[in-house]
């Protein structure tokens, strides 16, 4: 996953509120969300080629994500899938800060990446690039494939819209958010980062929703949990840019989320 904002602890109605884009290429194997077989309180989309997973959340509350840190000029390092660090925070019964030690310790195990892992309650943040743990303060952030509110073009324009807008609205409406991270127009060169990929690549991989030959936005993830407990969850499906699909779940967390 490329690019996400979500709002925490700061909404009348809803604890958490999160919209998310996964970017990869078209031809990488991918399940649609659901929860899994092996593991059912698990609530996510699979990777078919690691097993692993960019986004889930589980029927007790738990919640992660992930993105990719992107520097093309640092080395590449890292044996273990990453996506293996969000599915294993959701079958675990650590708390996410003690996950997040754990990570921390294992950090050299994994390709630089970005993790959120928490609750609707709690959330921390860790980068095996900065390597701290942070506690995520209340409000409006957002995460690409930078550090954690790193003010790429992008970032800042999602995390404004999603602000405004849970603003004021009681009630959210999905379709609002699944059009915000539908944004295809691209930023100003001089605005954007340098990853090392290149200039039209930076270009191409600036705007919110992306979509290119062989690589681009695969689906959008809109995750809500409000002050009763009440989980929505859904993800609507693009093959090349084109909607195909869609799943919708909703569920109230069994038992005390974990902090």
């Amino acid at each position: 996953m490329c690019l996400l904002a979500f709002q925490l602890q700061s909404h009348p109605k809803y604890k958490l509120v999160l919209m998310a884009n996964r970017d990869e290429a078209y031809r990488r194997p991918t399940a649609p969300a659901d929860f899994w077989s092996d593991y059912p309180n698990v609530l996510a989309g699979r990777d078919l080629e690691q097993m692993g997973t960019w986004l889930g959340v589980n029927t007790e509350g738990k919640v992660a994500a992930l993105t990719n840190y992107r520097d093309f000029t640092r080395p590449e390092t890292g044996k273990r899938s990453r996506g293996h660090i969000v599915s294993s925070y959701l079958q675990s019964d650590l708390s996410a800060q003690s996950f997040m030690e754990q990570l921390h310790t294992n950090r050299d195990d994994y390709a630089g990446c970005n993790v959120l892992a928490g609750s609707a309650e709690e959330m921390f943040y860790y980068s095996n690039i900065e390597q701290s743990i942070q506690h995520i303060t209340h409000g409006t952030h957002g995460l690409s494939n930078a550090l954690l509110d790193t003010p790429w073009p992008k970032v800042d324009k999602t995390k404004a819209l999603l602000a405004e807008y849970l603003e004021q609205t009681t009630t959210i409406d999905p379709d609002v958010l699944f059009a915000m991270m539908q944004r295809a127009e691209r930023f100003p060169t001089e605005q954007l980062p340098d990853t090392g990929v290149g200039e039209d690549l930076e270009s191409l991989l600036s705007s919110i929703f992306i979509a290119s030959k062989d690589y681009g936005t695969r689906c959008t993830t809109v995750l809500s949990i409000d002050c009763d407990d009440h989980v929505e969850f859904e993800e609507r499906i693009y093959e090349k840019g084109l909607f195909t699909t869609a799943q919708k779940f909703s569920f109230h967390i069994e038992k005390p989320t974990y902090s």
